[in-house]
């Protein structure tokens, strides 16, 4: 059977903190033999706005990626998406109702504090660090529950600067994990998590363990913000998710799931 390499998380310069052309990163996936690669930007919301696309840009981001995919069509599969910032009563139908082939859901924000950007990071001392594993763990849930997405980003993003719960991580995620398989949603391994101080892949083989015995499916990410991020540590992925049993994971076609082997 054909094994087939994805990356379905991936940004281009219309956020605003990235690096290199479509072109470029489309080229090197087709150098790391990857065959679906798929597009994500951070999705406009009136929230946080120098760090995503903005609402003007849509129609142009979307061009950009359906004109790469035909240029393209008969070396590799292009994909396109949003990354989308769960934050209540900032998601936008725009966003949200737009012809993709998917969304990922990711949570960056508690209570309109940036966690993982390293501008914030004072906030972790202004709080307990259980309290904010709980938080983030409950943001994650509340989003499966919108049904809005279709893939959770980087599940366990809240451990990248290796501020650490005393509580068991498992009993913490556990409800969100539930949630996220009864919204019928695809868990990522994203291997960003391994260029960050947590050193890691999110999620943890601990709760990645956990979303095998739920039967969650997985999808592959690198989360790429520059070009030589694209693929970057894939076959630690691979190894980590065919370690914990798995075989197969999903990729999209205008929201509707496919199986592959990897």
């Amino acid at each position: 059977m054909k094994k087939t390499r994805i990356d379905l998380h991936n940004h281009t310069t219309r956020c605003n903190h990235a690096q290199g052309t479509i072109d470029g990163y489309i080229q090197r996936a087709i150098e790391l033999g990857i065959d679906i690669y798929g597009f994500s930007e951070h999705a406009p919301m009136d929230f946080d706005t120098h760090y995503r696309l903005s609402f003007d840009e849509m129609e142009a981001y979307q061009k950009d990626v359906l004109d790469a995919k035909e240029k393209y069509k008969e070396e590799i599969q292009i994909l396109f998406g949003y990354e989308v910032d769960y934050l209540p009563n900032y998601m936008d139908k725009r966003v949200l109702d737009a012809k993709v082939d998917y969304l990922i859901g990711s949570v960056h924000f508690i209570d309109k504090w940036g966690f993982d950007n390293p501008e914030f990071i004072g906030g972790w001392k202004d709080k307990s660090i259980d309290e904010i594993w709980v938080a983030y763990f409950e943001a994650i849930e509340n989003m499966a529950k919108t049904g809005y997405f279709d893939i959770v980003g980087h599940f366990d993003l809240i451990k990248v600067f290796k501020f650490m719960p005393s509580k068991d991580i498992r009993l913490l995620a556990k409800n969100a994990l539930k949630a996220i398989k009864k919204a019928n949603m695809v868990l990522e391994i994203n291997t960003a998590g391994l260029r960050k101080p947590i050193e890691e892949l999110y999620p943890s083989q601990t709760l990645l363990e956990l979303a095998y015995s739920l039967d969650i499916p997985i999808t592959f990410s690198s989360d790429a913000h520059a070009v030589a991020q694209v693929g970057l540590n894939y076959t630690k992925a691979i190894q980590m998710a065919k370690e914990v049993g798995y075989s197969q994971a999903v990729t999209f076609q205008g929201r509707d799931k496919q199986l592959i082997t990897f």
